[in-house]
C-alpha cells in the first residue's frame, strides 16, 4: 500500500451528567474526526454542544456514534431490538447530534454504530439492514463506518451510501479480521509503542498481526484511538507521530 493518507478517528462526548470519561479537548487537537457520542450510550445535550463547538472550532468532523438505548451499559450490552424501532433510535440519535453541530457551525458528517451494535451488525443483517435504513432516511448522502469485511457496510454500499473502512489501533484482532471481545484475552493493546508500531502497519501496509500471531488483511481508511483507553491523550500524540514520520498524511475522510 506504501505510505499514503489515513483519517484518525476518537470515541468523544463518553460522559454523562458530572460523570466524565476521557479528554475530549486534548484529543479533539489530534483527531480528524470525532464519533460523538449521542445520548443512547453515553452523552447529555450540554456535552453534545460543547464537543460540536469545540469539534467545529479546530476543523474536525463530526460524525454521529449510535448506539443500543442502553445508558447504563455504555452500549455495550448485547440487545434484541426490532428492527422499526432501532431505525428509529438511530434517527433520533443523529438527529440530536445534528441540531447542535448546526448550531456550531458545521454537520454531522458521518456515521459510525458504537459498542454491542457495531459488533452485532458485522454479521447480523436485519440489525444492520435497520440501520441502513436510519441513514438513508435521514440524509442519504452521510457515509457510514464500519469494519471491512461487515454485513454493514456491505448492505450500506448497496443502498448507495458512501463506506468507509475502519481499523482499531488499540483493539485485538482475531485471525478472521474481527476485533476480539472485550471480554476475552487480549481485546486491548496498551503499550502506546506497540499501538503506534500497529497503526503504521496499518496505514503503509493494509495488514495488521492478530492475537494469534497471523497477519490479516485490513485494508482501512480510517484507524479509531478509543478516548476512554488508558493514556489515550499520549496514544493519540505518539500515533500521530509515528504516521507522520512514516510518510502518511493525517487527513479527514469528509471534505
Amino acid at each position: 500500500m506504501g505510505a499514503g493518507r489515513i483519517d484518525l478517528n476518537s470515541d468523544l462526548g463518553e460522559g454523562f451528567g458530572t460523570w466524565r470519561l476521557g479528554d475530549d479537548d486534548a484529543l479533539l487537537e489530534l483527531v480528524t474526526s470525532a464519533n460523538v457520542a449521542c445520548g443512547f450510550h453515553a452523552g447529555d445535550p450540554d456535552i453534545l454542544r460543547r464537543v460540536c463547538d469545540r469539534a467545529a472550532e479546530r476543523g474536525v468532523v463530526v460524525g454521529a456514534q449510535v448506539s443500543y438505548h442502553d445508558l447504563a451499559g455504555f452500549g455495550r450490552r448485547p440487545m434484541d431490538v426490532p428492527a422499526d424501532t432501532l431505525t428509529n433510535d438511530v434517527i433520533y440519535q443523529i438527529a440530536a447530534l445534528d441540531g447542535f453541530a448546526r448550531i456550531a457551525g458545521t454537520r454531522v458528517g458521518y456515521v459510525k454504530p458504537h459498542g454491542a451494535l457495531y459488533n452485532r451488525i458485522v454479521r447480523d443483517e436485519v440489525q444492520a439492514a435497520a440501520v441502513v435504513a436510519a441513514v438513508t432516511t435521514y440524509d442519504a448522502s452521510l457515509p457510514v463506518l464500519g469494519l471491512p469485511g461487515s454485513a454493514w457496510l456491505r448492505l450500506a454500499a448497496e443502498a448507495g451510501l458512501g463506506t468507509v473502512r475502519e481499523a482499531f489501533a488499540d483493539r485485538g484482532y482475531t485471525s478472521e479480521g474481527t476485533l476480539v471481545p472485550r471480554s476475552e484475552p487480549g481485546a486491548l493493546v496498551t503499550d502506546i509503542d506497540e499501538v503506534a508500531r500497529r497503526v503504521v502497519q496499518l496505514a503503509t501496509k493494509g495488514t495488521i498481526h492478530s492475537v494469534a500471531g497471523t497477519e490479516v488483511s485490513v485494508a482501512a481508511q480510517s484507524i479509531c484511538v478509543h478516548g476512554d483507553s488508558p493514556g489515550a491523550v499520549a496514544m493519540a500524540t505518539a500515533v500521530r507521530l509515528a504516521l507522520h514520520d512514516a510518510g502518511v498524511t493525517i487527513a479527514p475522510f469528509v471534505a
